[in-house]
């Protein structure tokens, strides 16, 4: 099931305005040049932000999120760029035959059990063809990100057109090393409405990542930094290869 602050629909409206510019997606689309590909599948797409870019740079893309008031979020926003969206995860689209996939904002981390990771890894993999890529990102276990959540209770209140102020926090509620759980609280000022999300995300080492794209028919290519977030992230270049 997707976390509240995607599948509620006073937390959906209001997530591009809390996540700000995005800063993380050039680097992505810069990827998707690199490799040259036309057919996109972004996994997780959320609110839609990147397979919008994409589909903006003239690639066919399909956007699958399960959680549906985050697609309506993407569907309603104004573009001209032709989009597909799918309601479901990475098992609903086997045989799509895309070039490359991503998951940006750290969606690898959600799958918390070997068991849904590798059911996943799979499903992408079927989604591909034949030598297709597989690009994402996923926290650095040992910078300890949530040691600077639980120092930062990420308050802030902003005015969103339509809406009026809303105040956000973050607490860090357990941290049981792989697994980090943290609780977004919304406030809405208009109403005094109160919606809290709460969150749990695995923390994957390295050869912990990479030897669970071996094991589901996948090739590292590449591991680098995320530009906007030097030193935090490690973003996994990636190229199916037969099973």
């Amino acid at each position: 099931m997707p976390d509240t602050a995607f599948a509620h629909p006073r937390l959906a409206s209001i997530y591009d305005h809390f996540e700000g510019s995005r800063g993380d997606l050039p680097a992505y689309l810069g990827i998707a040049e690199e490799l040259d590909v036309y057919h996109v599948l972004d996994i997780g797409c959320g609110t839609g932000s990147l397979a919008i870019l994409l589909a903006e740079c003239g690639r066919a893309v399909v956007g699958v999120d399960p959680a549906e008031a985050s697609l309506e979020v993407a569907k309603s926003k104004p573009t001209t760029a032709k989009v597909t969206w799918i309601h479901g995860d990475a098992t609903t689209v086997s045989g799509l035959g895309a070039d490359l996939a991503m998951m940006t904002g750290n969606v690898a981390q959600v799958f918390l059990t070997d068991d849904d990771w590798a059911r996943t890894l799979r499903a992408i993999h079927s989604a591909l063809r034949p030598s297709g890529h597989l690009v994402f990102e996923t926290r650095r276990p040992e910078r300890r990100a949530w040691e600077e959540w639980a120092a930062d209770p990420a308050h802030l209140t902003l005015d969103i057109p339509g809406i009026g102020p809303v105040e956000q926090r973050r607490m860090v509620t357990d941290v049981r090393l792989p697994y980090v759980s943290f609780r977004y609280t919304y406030r809405f000022l208009a109403d005094d409405a109160v919606v809290t999300s709460d969150s749990t995300l695995r923390f994957r080492d390295r050869d912990e990542v990479e030897s669970g794209l071996a094991a589901n028919g996948f090739r590292v290519l590449d591991v680098r930094e995320a530009p906007d977030r030097p030193g935090r992230e490690f973003v996994f270049v990636t190229e199916s290869v037969n099973t």
